[in-house]
């Protein structure tokens, strides 16, 4: 079981393994995924906008031949949006979707940290209300240098009809 799945049990906390995890920052809080999902790191670019898709999607952008949606974090989490600053990134991530093709997706966040090794083992439920981040988007909290640490979860910041058409 890894470390960003369902909460665990003592017993299992005990036994978790460490995980890297890349960081990075949205809104100032600090944020986590599983560095096995990341594809590549890159600077913003612009996108080509699709007609009538969801505010969070940015567009897509070719991506050495490959039609990659963008979203950006901030309005998926329903954090108020931005302007891209120097330090604006697009973490693309590779999100497995059992039987079928994985899909490949740009997710646009205010700045990289580095990648952090977490003790499975602290990584703690989300509590039923917690602020401007919807609980079901993560997959539990850690901390990392004293700072609150969300470790969300790939599959679910993706899940939509509409990435399932952008997808196709």
């Amino acid at each position: 079981m890894s470390a960003t799945s369902s909460p665990r049990s003592p017993a299992d906390r005990a036994s978790a393994p460490l995980e890297q995890h890349l960081t990075f920052e949205v809104a100032g809080e600090l944020f986590a995924i599983p560095i096995l999902s990341v594809q590549e790191i890159r600077s913003w670019e612009a996108v080509s906008r699709i007609p009538r898709a969801p505010d969070y999607v940015l567009g897509v952008i070719d991506l050495r031949g490959v039609m990659v949606p963008i979203l950006d974090l901030r309005r998926r989490l329903s954090i108020e949006p931005r302007e891209t600053t120097a330090t604006t990134a697009v973490i693309v991530v590779r999100v497995e979707r059992g039987g079928t093709a994985p899909l490949v997706v740009g997710w646009v966040v205010d700045a990289v940290s580095d990648v952090a090794t977490i003790d499975a083992a602290s990584v703690r439920p989300a509590p039923a209300v917690c602020g401007s981040v919807d609980r079901h988007f993560l997959n539990g909290l850690s901390t990392l240098d004293s700072r609150l640490l969300m470790m969300l979860d790939v599959g679910r910041l993706i899940e939509t009809d509409a990435m399932g058409a952008l997808a196709a």
